[in-house]
Formats: structure tokens, C-alpha cells, sequence
């Protein structure tokens, strides 16, 4: 099969197999991303003694990156749409090495923390521009399978990080935690140069620097409010007030978009036309709702795994195996089930299988066996991956690959507002349930500080102290806050199969006969993207 993209004075011919192996690259570059994110929580003990960072300082490790994300997905989508995809993606690729080598030769907490922000640079373009040039190479009937490599490719990163980051911290020097990347990076620019197409709007865009601005402002504000909601609790004024100002700076950067949008020859940086198919609107919205969901198991187990069970962080990121293999598992198939049942169905019993899986986790106990957790947390996997998949190529397939750039930028900037505000919401549950249940008689006020702080803060204080008792209440706490947490995450997956239910478009397969205008996979002619270069 060969795909035609057409638009510019000489358009290209993607043969099929070029096309796929594209896909293995941008998958590639993709699983780098989430690795250098996933792999950071295993190292921060390491960068706490080697950098002499405080508690402040290794929160920002963290939270500074996942901010410089938020603040760049649209503008990415905005250079990738106005000077080119492959430009972008090539640029993007190397400030994520540079950064990557910045970090492992950092020798003081503001040299890390400015290498975090070429990396999150980086990691923010190579996300964007992987899901942008997967529509352009893709046509509506092959983005649900593309879409569920990507996805599935994404979620084998949550146990590789701390599986590798476990091994490289015990027996090499923890710069190559992050050196490691400069290898995958160096056969992804190799790649990207020999078999992705460049491409580009067939009409630039104009470069809308008030909503870039106001855009950015507002993610970061928002994120940041959720992250330091998440850590000091709801009730916090600072972080209620971040909060409150992000939601006012994007609801005014909608008002400057609508305004440009209606204004003639005005060029905003969203054309707001997106948000009038259904299709795109609830696919965005369901995408968020398995990351919250997911985000109930990443936050928690680990902790179980560690503070209850003793696992090593190496050992706790090998017992989440069976919730990525289910992820892989419902992710791949995602666009065979849509073309049986449709969309809507899909995306509902993907969701219905993710409650399942987190209802059944809510029962675990301190003595529930492996074979148990990892039944749970294979079918969480597999409805994940469904839900997921398919609600992010029902955004996409109906995405003009004119829009790719942006369209993929909306996408994942509201992806990356939902890891915060599910750790914000699932944490403070978590947090009320392990605190209520503890019993503390007679400790010093340190020690009942430090256990009230964590699990590893009570299982610490209770081994120094040669309490069984206490080691048991800590255990048990934070297993009942546990559980409470999966049954919020339960409650987010039933609402996800009611808004599918109720908004999802029924289908979004493409269309089966062709109309005047349009090609054989059913997009206009006319919208084709700009595609320049020579084919490999």
C-alpha cells in the first residue's frame, strides 16, 4: 500500500513500509520521554546526597519539568505547523540529548535544574510532533493502530524507568541514568532524518503571541497550582490561588482566540473550529480520564510494593509488568474493536473493564497474594489501554493533517494537566485515609511527625524503634488510604463510561464512499498538508 501526500508543488510518495518504520521511530523518541520522566523518581535520593538538594529542591526536579511540558506543548504545535514538523522534531531530539548530558555532568541543583528545562524543551517538542506526524503519515482508517502502538509503546516506559534507573543507580554512576538517553537520541535523529517526510501547513499560521503567552501562563499556573495541591492539600491558599489564576488566564486566552478567530484575517494560534466535532472535543476530554485513573496505580502501588511488601525500587517497578502487559494488550487491538463495535462502545467497555480492574484493587489487603495484585492490575491494564487509545484516535482521525500540529499540541497539553490533577486528588485521599486510621500512643512528636509524614517515614520510625505494633497500624493505614484511593479511581472510570456514553460520536470510521472533494480515505483534497523533501 502506498499513501500520497499531496499539497506542495511535488508531493511525496510514503510507501507503506516506510510509513511503519516512521512509526517505530517516533515511537522510539516517544519511550525515551517517558523513560527520562519515570526514571527521575528512582534517582532523587541519589541527586538529594550528590547535588546536596533539599526536600524544596527535589520536588522542583520534578515539578519543573513537568511545568516547562505544559508551557510548550502549543507553541510546539505552532513551529511544527508553521516551519515544519521534521524541523521541529530534529530540534526537539537534540535539545533533549544536550539537556540529557547537561544532567549527568551537573554539579550543583541550578546547573540540574536548567538542564531540566532544555529536556522538558525537548521532551514537550518530540511528544507533540510524534502524535502530529503520525495524522500526516497516516490516513483516518490506519491512525487507530497507529495511535495504539504509540500508546502501547508509551506505557511499556512506566516499568522500564525504574527497572533501568534501579539496576544503573546500584552499579554505575547516576549520571548514566541520564546519559543513557544520548544513544536512543542519536539513532532517533538518524531515523527521523531517513524516513520522516518534512511537512508543514499548506497556509503558515501567523505566530499569535499574545495566546502563546497567555496559554503558557496559564498551563503553568494551573500545574503548578495541582502539584502544590497535591503535596500541601487543598485548603492551601497559594495553591488555590495558582489555580484560580491559570483557570482566568486560559479562559482569557479563549476569549483572544474566539476574538482573533471572528476577526477578519486575524490567525490565532487555536483555530477554535476543532472544538466543533464532537469527535475531537470528547476524545481530548476522555483521554484525561484513564490518565487520573492510572495515576491512582502509579501513585500508590509503588509505595505498597515498598513501604508494605519491602520491595526495592527495581522490584516494585518489575510487579508493575502485569498492568503494562494489559496495557500493550488493550492498546494494540484498540482499532480492530473499534471497526467491530464502534467508538463509543469501545471506549465505554474500556472503561467499564478499567473500573472492574480498580474496584477489585480497592479490596487488597497488607496479606493479599501476588497473584492477586497482578490479576487486578493486568485487567486495569487492558481496559486502560483500550479507553485510552481509542479516545485519542477519536480526537485525531478526525483531525485535517492542515491542523495536525496544534490539534496533537491541545491534545497533550490537557493530557499533562491530568497526571497533576489526578495525583492532587487521588493523594489527598490517600493522605486523609492513612492519617485517620493511624494510632500513635505514646510517641515523641518528632516521630509521630515523621511516621504521619509517609509509610517510609513509619515503617522507619517503627523499625528504629522495634515496634511490630506500630509497623502494623502504618501498614494497615496507608493499605485503608490506599484502597480509598482506587475507589475514587473507580468512581473516575464509571464517569468516563457515562460521558462516552452520552457524548462520544458512535463511530469514527471513516467514511465508506467517496464524495465530491474528497480522497479515498475520506479527507478533503484541498487540506492536504505541505509536504517538502525527497523520499528516502
Amino acid at each position: 500500500m502506498t499513501t500520497v501526500l499531496g499539497g506542495a508543488p511535488a508531493p511525496i510518495t510514503v510507501s507503506g513500509t516506510r510509513k511503519w518504520w516512521a512509526l517505530g521511530t517516533l515511537g522510539l523518541a516517544a519511550l525515551v520521554v517517558g523513560i527520562d520522566g519515570t526514571v527521575l523518581s528512582v534517582a532523587l535520593p541519589t541527586l538529594a546526597k550528590a547535588l546536596h538538594a533539599s526536600e524544596s529542591d527535589l520536588q522542583w526536579f520534578s515539578s519543573g519539568y513537568f511545568l516547562v511540558l505544559a508551557a510548550a506543548m502549543l507553541p510546539a504545535g505552532l513551529l511544527g505547523d508553521r516551519y515544519g514538523r521534521k524541523k521541529v522534531l530534529l530540534s526537539s531530539l537534540m535539545l533533549f540529548g544536550i539537556g540529557s548530558v547537561a544532567c549527568a555532568y551537573s554539579t550543583s541543583v541550578a546547573e540540574f535544574l536548567a538542564a531540566r528545562v532544555l529536556v522538558g524543551l525537548g521532551g514537550a517538542g518530540l511528544i507533540v510532533m510524534a502524535f502530529s506526524v503520525l495524522t500526516v503519515l497516516f490516513s483516518k482508517a490506519e491512525r487507530p493502530k497507529a495511535v495504539g502502538v504509540m500508546a502501547a509503546v508509551t506505557f511499556v516506559a512506566f516499568p522500564i524507568g525504574p527497572i533501568l534507573g534501579g539496576w544503573l543507580l546500584t552499579s554505575y554512576w547516576w549520571g548514566w541514568v541520564f546519559l543513557i538517553n544520548v544513544p536512543v537520541v542519536v539513532v532517533s535523529l538518524a531515523a527521523v532524518i531517513a524516513l520522516v517526510p518534512e511537512s508543514r501547513a499548506a497556509q503558515r499560521p501567523g505566530l499569535d503571541l499574545v495566546g502563546v503567552a497567555a496559554s503558557a501562563a496559564g498551563l503553568v499556573a494551573l500545574t503548578y497550582g495541582l502539584i502544590q495541591a497535591g503535596q500541601d492539600g487543598w485548603g492551601d491558599a497559594g495553591a488555590l490561588a495558582l489555580m484560580i489564576a491559570g483557570v482566568a488566564l486560559l479562559a482569557g486566552f479563549f476569549g483572544w482566540e474566539r476574538r482573533l478567530t471572528r476577526q477578519p484575517g486575524g490567525q490565532p494560534l487555536i483555530d477554535l473550529s476543532l472544538f466543533g466535532s464532537a469527535s475531537f472535543t470528547w476524545g481530548v476530554i476522555l483521554s484525561v480520564v484513564p490518565i487520573m485513573c492510572l495515576l491512582g496505580i502509579l501513585f500508590t502501588m509503588p509505595q505498597y510494593f515498598q513501604g508494605v511488601l519491602g520491595t526495592a525500587a527495581m522490584g516494585s517497578g518489575l510487579r508493575l509488568l502485569p498492568l503494562v502487559g494489559g496495557m500493550v494488550a488493550g492498546a494494540v487491538p484498540a482499532n480492530r474493536i473499534v471497526r467491530l463495535v464502534g467508538a463509543k462502545v469501545a471506549v465505554a467497555a474500556g472503561f467499564v473493564l478499567l473500573a472492574a480492574g480498580l474496584a477489585a484493587g480497592a479490596m487488597t489487603s497488607v496479606s493479599s497474594g501476588g497473584l492477586y495484585v497482578a490479576a487486578w492490575l493486568a485487567v486495569a491494564g487492558v481496559g486502560t489501554g483500550i479507553a485510552m487509545a481509542t479516545a485519542m484516535s477519536a480526537a485525531l482521525v478526525e483531525l485535517s493533517a492542515d491542523k495536525s500540529g496544534v490539534g496533537a499540541a491541545v491534545l497533550q497539553a490537557v493530557n499533562k494537566t491530568g497526571g497533576p490533577l489526578g495525583i492532587a486528588i487521588l493523594g489527598s485521599v490517600l493522605s486523609a485515609g492513612y492519617l485517620g486510621r493511624l494510632h500513635l500512643p505514646g510517641l515523641p512528636a518528632a516521630a509521630a511527625a515523621a511516621v504521619r509524614q509517609s509509610v517510609f517515614g513509619g515503617v522507619a520510625v517503627a523499625q528504629k524503634i522495634g515496634s511490630a505494633s506500630l509497623l502494623a497500624s502504618v501498614q494497615a493505614a496507608f493499605v485503608h488510604g490506599m484502597d480509598l484511593a482506587l475507589v475514587v479511581s473507580a468512581g473516575i472510570a464509571v464517569a468516563g463510561v457515562a460521558l462516552t456514553l452520552v457524548f462520544l460520536p458512535a463511530s469514527n470510521a471513516p467514511t465508506k464512499t467517496m464524495q465530491p472533494g474528497m480522497d479515498k480515505d475520506g479527507e478533503a483534497a484541498e487540506r492536504r498538508p505541505a509536504i517538502t523533501g525527497q523520499a528516502a
